[in-house]
């Protein structure tokens, strides 16, 4: 019940933006792109993105479950632990947070997210959302790249569709739920 009235409210607070699409009424609308990095121990994940009119800045979502990787008796639950698990390491291994974790929770699981400024070998500083939720032993991971600035609007249109069916679905698929 908690968790289908913050999928709700998430929801309104999107349609109050004029964002829509990702299979909850008023969400973003994310398409699904090809993965962009180099396969690493975790393997390819899946990557998203929404344009600005959707979303009112171009925002890449980047998601992919790491099995066995989770505190496993107290899950995402500390910052420490969202800097271990997270994924923001796929932009670049310097980055610092910007303010400290905040509690998130998608479909069955809860986490952490957070706001990072990632400092790339080449080019500008650019901010990053991390967001890490687990089930039991096994994390899935989430980093958020839009523009100049990581907003509220952002790390919401974010939440609803990690939220939305379709990612839940591939979620119990990947940890075998």
């Amino acid at each position: 019940m908690i968790v289908r009235t913050a999928v709700l409210a998430t929801a309104a607070v999107l349609m109050l933006f004029g964002l829509r699409g990702a299979g909850i009424a008023g969400g973003p609308s994310f398409t699904e792109t090809e993965w962009p990095f180099l396969l690493d121990q975790w393997g390819r994940g899946r990557a998203f993105r929404c344009g600005p009119a959707d979303c009112g800045v171009e925002v890449h979502l980047y998601l992919r479950a790491k099995i066995g990787f989770c505190n496993c008796a107290a899950g995402v639950a500390d910052d420490t632990e969202l800097d271990r698990v997270g994924d923001v390491s796929l932009l670049s291994d310097h980055f610092v947070g910007l303010r400290d974790s905040a509690v998130v929770t998608v479909g069955w699981m809860s986490g952490r997210s957070k706001v990072y400024d990632v400092q790339p070998a080449y080019g500008a500083h650019i901010p990053a959302l991390a967001i890490a939720f687990n089930d039991k032993c096994d994390v899935i991971v989430a980093t958020v790249v839009a523009g100049k600035q990581i907003t509220a609007e952002t790390e919401q249109a974010a939440l609803a569709f990690l939220n939305s069916e379709a990612v839940l679905r591939w979620a119990k698929t990947e940890l075998g739920v």
